[in-house]
């Protein structure tokens, strides 16, 4: 009897300190995840900076158009603003606040968090500078690819793009809204006069994307070579859907149920397709009976469930899984699809578990606990528990990807070494050098390995090596969600 009772005493410790470990795990990842974002600065940096290797930059964005466009955030490794990714950015690390605010204050990253949200708000405050006017761009990807330089040596025009009423853009206009009205009540707590100025933001940007429908690459080419939009039918679902939870109001909740386009089951959720997103915030709505009469909205929910229970390898057409394990959609910047699909089953997850349901797949039912447990697979892989023993997240564990493939990261910081940097001289002494880039971008999360679990480091080989703010915004909330553990 006395040893069984050692025995007992000794599993519950182990128990405990194992839990313990993964709430450090996911902590310290969490932090470094909203450093990185520091990294992706543009514009006058403040002194609380923690990215010491970073410098001011693009300080006169908008100057050509006689407005201000100083700030946001540069989406990859590159030194241009898209604001189409951006406002997806902004979107997911708000949904991340609004869903797992409790988690982030208990880990002492609700500020960062915030502060991280509001560095993209405040320019997209700036860029909205009329009812129907909004400014989508800030440079020219074709010349900046041409050079390599820091940010803060940049020589490539930073011409301003924007769509307005007659060269209408209502993808980026219905993502923006969405992201501001996601951050509206990420604020609302905290400081209800700036939610209530984004939101009057974000119902104006929903009301012109309505108005004037068409794809911005249309009103913008020189946006659609790099980030071309296939569709603004999710974009104006999926800001109805944020403005619906950010307001209350009807009138977003029957667009909902009017849509002629639901998106039906996707394959997966990106800056590029919303759908997935809109249907789980609807199914929300349906797990607590918030929608009325209204079974037009069904369809969302069905849809929402069939997609999550593919991703849980639980449905009829399930995602691809890597050998290891991972999660796998494309070539190109995969772990941007994992991580944006973990976000969905976190949500989602919260969701079941506030109305005590289960996910109902074609091949298992799964209670949100092990919506958690698979959650905390996928993540873990990312961290390094992969067939490579590498975390794709720089910074984290003993290794990473050394020759990431980004501009500032990968030229000496101007605060060692002022001397500029000229748009091809940094190609043959930094891209091309076979060393460690020289400072370490902390948080930001590369491409990720290919179909098979191979990684390549180096930076020629961007499909791999380029993180970008769209797959590490996603993660935010997640690893927030993780540090309370799996089991709740």
């Amino acid at each position: 009897m006395e040893l069984c009772g050692y025995i007992l005493v000794l599993w519950l410790l182990v128990s405990v300190v194992g839990h313990g470990e993964a709430a450090s795990k996911y902590t310290q990842a969490l932090t470094k995840s909203l450093v990185y974002f520091e990294a992706q600065r543009s514009g006058k940096l403040p002194e609380d900076q923690r990215v010491r290797w970073r410098g001011d930059s693009a300080l006169r964005d908008g100057s050509d158009a006689g407005v201000n466009l100083v700030g946001g955030y540069y989406d990859s490794g590159d030194n241009v603003k898209f604001g189409f990714p951006m406002a997806f950015t902004i979107t997911t690390l708000s949904w991340g606040v609004v869903e797992f605010r409790n988690q982030l204050a208990a880990a002492g990253e609700l500020i960062n968090a915030l502060t991280a949200i509001s560095w993209g708000t405040n320019y997209f405050l700036h860029a909205h500078t009329a009812a129907d006017v909004l400014y989508v761009e800030v440079g020219d990807g074709n010349s900046d690819h041409a050079c390599w330089q820091r940010p803060e040596d940049m020589t490539t025009p930073r011409t301003s793009y924007k769509v307005d009423a007659s060269h209408p853009g209502a993808d980026v206009a219905g993502e923006t809204a969405a992201a501001l009205a996601a951050a509206s009540i990420a604020f609302r707590p905290s400081d209800p006069a700036y939610a209530n100025d984004l939101l009057y933001h974000a119902e104006q940007l929903f009301d012109f994307a309505k108005r004037h429908p068409g794809l911005y690459q249309n009103s913008v080419p020189v946006a659609g070579q790099f980030y071309s939009s296939s569709g603004f039918d999710d974009e104006l679902v999926w800001a109805a859907a944020w403005l619906h939870r950010a307001t209350g109001n009807q009138t977003y909740l029957d667009f909902l149920a009017k849509s002629s386009n639901s998106g039906g089951v996707r394959s997966m959720f990106s800056w590029d397709d919303k759908f997935a997103g809109a249907q789980v915030l609807v199914a929300k709505l349906i797990l607590e009976k918030k929608n009325g009469s209204n079974g037009a909205l069904s369809q969302y929910k069905d849809a929402a469930d069939q997609f999550l229970c593919s991703l849980l390898q639980k449905g009829h057409n399930n995602v691809k899984l890597s050998p290891g394990g991972l999660l796998w959609f494309q070539p190109w910047n995969n772990l941007q699809y994992t991580t944006a699909a973990l976000l969905l089953l976190s949500a989602h997850s919260n969701h079941l578990a506030a109305a005590k349901a289960t996910l109902q797949c074609p091949f298992g039912v799964l209670s949100p606990p092990e919506i958690i447990a698979f959650v905390s697979k996928q993540v873990d892989y990312i961290l390094g528990a992969n067939p490579k023993n590498m975390s794709y997240m720089v910074g984290f564990g003993p290794t990473w990807p050394g020759k990431v493939h980004h501009r500032g990261a990968s030229v000496v910081s101007i605060k060692k070494d002022p001397t500029p940097v000229d748009c091809k001289g940094g190609f043959g002494r930094w891209f091309n050098s076979p060393n460690p880039n020289p400072n370490v971008i902390d948080g930001a999360i590369v491409g990720g390995p290919d179909a098979n679990d191979g990684y390549n480091d180096d930076r020629s080989n961007f499909q791999q090596a380029e993180p970008s703010t769209v797959t590490t915004s996603a993660i935010v909330g997640v690893l927030a969600r993780l540090t309370e553990g799996v089991s709740k």
